[in-house]
């Protein structure tokens, strides 16, 4: 396990992580958003002026309306799921992704049906392994979108019209968040409410500090992200930034199974992670690793391909370009029911985008010639 940095005073709050606690079990699906937006205007209307929702879901707070020059710091509200596909006569659930959603971690995983009358918890059912071995020459069957199904109880498809589950209902896994040892944090949708609950923390502290910024600062926390950066590519047209901040999650790559030769040298508890790519503005990531290095605030550096794989790239070639620079969290278990992040990672990432933005202003030079 990687040794962790050492501790500098915490800049998050008991408070804070409560409503972390409370954000993450709050389920949030691709498309279906609306509830995690709500609980996350109510936390951050202290610390800003202004706020809106567009007409998919984005929702947006604002600091300093008024100012022509805009700063947008970003994260993603959306969590991967499942859709009800099909139901058969005997009651059993057959369904579609939304969003990368892992088949493999499906089996014997609890939901919830997100039904027109409500919350139905279901299972994903799993043959017994006593029954798997009918044929000692047969390879072990292996979950695929196709055999896995869901269990709610129901004897019939017409006990489960009953119980207001319909086709295209959505399906959330019900895992939540736990604090485990050494500043772990295990939780479902990590990827990336704790991108949206950082950019808050970002805003409670300028208020707090009672700072005082020379442009409008647009906290996004975007929608429909897991199916192609959709959120932030409409309100990026809209806002028209002159400057993206995006935070998102990247893998820790200290684990078991993962080639460090192609995912780069990356560990939970040594700090958040700075992108080289395409879409990053190499003038502004500049900034930010000197912001880094005078406020002694560890980074750890990967490189990516064409494309960064987060709304980054969204904002960045919106409209005649806008400088973006990406900012991301390690996690483990990426797109599971126990994604791990370190707390220590959470105060680095928020005081980094927090001393960037100190050291930004209109008139801040990111001309590339």
């Amino acid at each position: 396990m990687a040794k962790a940095v050492k501790k500098r005073k915490t800049v998050i709050t008991d408070k804070s992580y409560e409503f972390l606690k409370t954000y993450i079990n709050n389920p949030s699906p691709v498309g279906f958003e609306s509830a995690g937006q709500r609980l996350w205007l109510d936390y951050i209307k202290p610390y800003t002026d202004t706020s809106y929702v567009d007409p998919y879901g984005t929702a947006v707070a604002v600091i300093n309306p008024n100012e022509k020059f805009k700063v947008v710091i970003e994260g993603h509200a959306d969590e991967i799921s499942w859709f009800v596909n099909y139901i058969n006569a005997e009651g059993l659930i057959y369904l579609k992704r939304n969003g990368g959603v892992d088949h493999q971690v499906a089996p014997a995983q609890r939901v919830y049906i997100h039904g027109k009358k409500g919350l139905v918890p279901a299972v994903f059912g799993w043959p017994a392994i006593h029954t798997r071995h009918g044929n000692p020459d047969a390879k072990e069957p292996q979950p695929k979108v196709d055999n896995l199904f869901l269990d709610c109880g129901a004897r019939n498809k017409k006990e489960i019209e009953q119980l207001g589950i319909h086709i295209g209902s959505v399906v959330t896994y019900r895992d939540g968040y736990e604090e485990i040892g050494f500043d772990y944090l295990v939780g479902r949708a990590f990827d990336n409410r704790v991108g949206g609950f950082m950019i808050a923390e970002v805003a409670r502290l300028l208020k707090e500090n009672k700072k005082k910024l020379p442009y409008s600062l647009h906290i996004v926390n975007a929608v429909q992200e897991e199916i192609g950066l959709r959120g932030a590519e409409m309100i990026a047209r809209r806002i028209k930034p002159d400057i993206a901040i995006i935070t998102d999650v990247t893998h820790d790559t200290t684990t078991p199974m993962i080639n460090k030769i192609v995912e780069g040298d990356i560990a939970c508890g040594r700090g958040p992670s700075l992108a080289y790519a395409p879409a990053v503005h190499n003038k502004l990531l500049g900034i930010v690793q000197d912001v880094a290095a005078k406020a002694q605030i560890p980074v750890q550096l990967r490189a990516l391909s064409r494309s960064t794989g987060t709304d980054t790239d969204s904002f960045a070639y919106a409209n005649d370009g806008c400088p973006s620079v990406l900012i991301s969290i390690p996690l483990r278990y990426m797109h599971t029911t126990v994604e791990m992040i370190h707390k220590s990672d959470i105060e680095n990432t928020v005081l980094l985008m927090y001393e960037t933005l100190l050291a930004l202003s209109p008139r801040t030079n990111l001309n590339y010639l």
